[in-house]
């Protein structure tokens, strides 16, 4: 399972996670040791720096910015595997420090990594009727 999480919201009562940052910058305002980083700091799952600011966080270019940063994932796939091998074996949660909960990267690296899971699922027979991924 993967999920997302902002660095700034309060983790306790979580339960037992790997939890990775997926940000190229370190988010403002908050110390490395308060994170709790099991999973890293993977800066190379994050957009590229001139596609960050190309999209400024600017919901008009949303769409556009899904589909080039999906287009760097897979161009990259070292910067996003550690996520996908942890998420096989364990609940994983992926750090970010956006303002914006319904348009920023780790939405799409998410969705991007289900879809893969996914895949690795349909491939091997493990997808019950539902298509819900099953537990070996």
């Amino acid at each position: 399972m993967i999920e997302i999480r902002r660095v700034y919201d309060d983790p306790s009562g979580r339960r037992k996670e790997v939890r990775f940052l997926i940000e190229r910058l370190w988010p403002r305002g908050i110390k490395k040791e308060s994170l709790d980083l099991s999973g890293g700091w993977l800066k190379e799952a994050a957009p590229s720096t001139a596609l960050r600011r190309w999209f400024g966080h600017d919901p008009g270019r949303w769409t556009e910015f899904r589909r080039r940063y999906r287009a760097e994932l897979d161009a990259h796939p070292p910067a996003w595997q550690p996520i996908l091998e942890a998420a096989r074996t364990h609940h994983v949660t992926l750090c970010y420090s956006a303002r914006d909960i319904h348009h920023n990267s780790a939405l799409v690296l998410k969705e991007y990594l289900e879809a893969k899971l996914a895949h690795a699922a349909r491939s091997a027979g493990k997808v019950d009727p539902n298509h819900q991924i099953r537990a070996k």
